[in-house]
């Protein structure tokens, strides 16, 4: 079976989120049920018909059993790999290949996390992770990631082609632009590009705005087999492809420090689909910080290598601009829950069901989910969604 013999086989059928901003008092896990038994619903059907699972976390090894036991399900299929944030964008294609083979019949992606919130702070978390996933190269000088490796890669990016501060702030603007159209969304206030160039710095180039969010959040969807979305609750939106790319895991082994593994997810993911970055109507990318926008847009060749800075000039990516990029606000003014894929499939299903009032884009038909996972970029997961009058 060939990725494209996967094309248009299976679909979105509901979407929920949970906790967006701030959940204090609630864990990881009571947001994450939260948002799982909203995506069910939404989609018509109950927690009893879930029988495929696919979840992961930072937070535990073995996330997914902790997941099938709060929510009282016994899944035939269960996938639990964490390639970072791109995880949830990903684990499409073992859903889709699960669902294709009759493993099971209704998958469930979800995650959650209460970062912000959490009594366990940051310097716990961070020497937890260190002892689970030590990184002999870069942990000994102790950088302040995952900002220092996306800030050294930005910094590439603008002594090879020239890109600028300003060409960075464009893209915290544009983001928060969406935002301030998204009810749901976190930081809404009235932002410019003097003010993300003259806020504190976080780690050079980068200043506070162009740095995601650190919120609490829970995402979840489900996906059945096509011919059943169809008779489902809500208008299917079909995964036409999806495909993943891992290169490296620290921003010391990239070979390019402007070159992500996107490049090679899209190729693939548009190849699958038989579309390509012209005929996406809408686009959500990982925007971890201000230079994942830039780089994503080339390597999934939306412009040139090098060209994403000047790309973006002039709202060109904010509304009413000519490409609609993170609609929602994206991880710097949306949500950003430590990992953010999850959210970015979401928001291009409801563009694609015609359901985001204000910011909804136009006869939108299509769309394009590029996720990232690592602290430099590491893994990229892309995939191209479509109603069916597009397949």
């Amino acid at each position: 079976m060939s990725a494209k013999d996967l094309r248009g086989k299976v679909a979105i059928v509901g979407v929920g989120t949970a906790g967006c901003g701030e959940a204090t008092g609630f864990s990881e896990l009571e947001i994450l049920a939260q948002a799982a038994k909203a995506a069910v619903e939404d989609a018509g059907l109950a927690m009893a018909d879930i029988d495929g699972i696919c979840t992961a976390n930072l937070s535990a090894a073995m996330w997914p059993l902790n997941v099938v036991e709060y929510l009282g399900i016994r899944p035939k299929f269960v996938e639990g790999t964490n390639v970072g944030g791109a995880a949830f964008v990903a684990h499409q294609t073992h859903a889709m290949l699960a669902l294709a083979a009759g493993l099971c019949d209704a998958v469930l992606v979800c995650y959650g996390s209460n970062q912000r919130t959490s009594t366990f702070g940051r310097k716990e978390r961070t020497a937890a992770r260190n002892l689970l996933d030590h990184n002999p190269y870069e942990a000994p000088y102790r950088p302040f990631n995952p900002p220092s490796s996306y800030a050294m890669i930005a910094a590439r990016h603008m002594y090879q082609y020239g890109t600028t501060r300003r060409h960075l702030a464009e893209v915290a603007v544009a983001a928060r632009k969406w935002a301030q159209l998204n009810p749901e969304a976190f930081s809404r206030g009235p932002l410019d590009v003097e003010t993300v160039l003259n806020a504190r710095m976080i780690s050079d180039p980068f200043t506070v705005y162009d740095c995601c969010l650190v919120t609490d959040g829970a995402a979840a969807y489900v996906i059945t087999r096509a011919d059943r979305a169809k008779d489902l609750k809500q208008k299917p939106v079909h995964i036409l492809s999806n495909a993943t790319a891992a290169w490296h895991r620290s921003v010391a082994n990239m070979a390019d420090l402007t070159v992500t593994p996107s490049k090679e997810s899209g190729e693939r993911a548009f190849a699958a689909a038989g579309l390509g970055p012209k005929d996406m109507d809408v686009v959500q990318i990982y925007d971890a910080f201000t230079i994942n926008t830039i780089l994503a847009l080339e390597d999934l060749g939306f412009c040139g290598k090098g060209e994403g800075g000047p790309f973006v000039e002039d709202g060109a990516i904010a509304p009413g601009g000519k490409l609609p990029v993170n609609t929602n606000g994206g991880g710097l003014s949306c949500v950003h829950p430590n990992m953010y894929g999850a959210f970015a499939t979401i928001e291009a299903v409801r563009q694609l069901r015609g359901t985001c009032g204000e910011r909804q884009v136009k006869d939108a038909k299509t769309a394009v989910v590029n996720g990232n996972g690592g602290n430099s970029a590491s893994s990229q997961s892309t995939s191209v969604l479509a109603t069916a009058d597009a397949l």
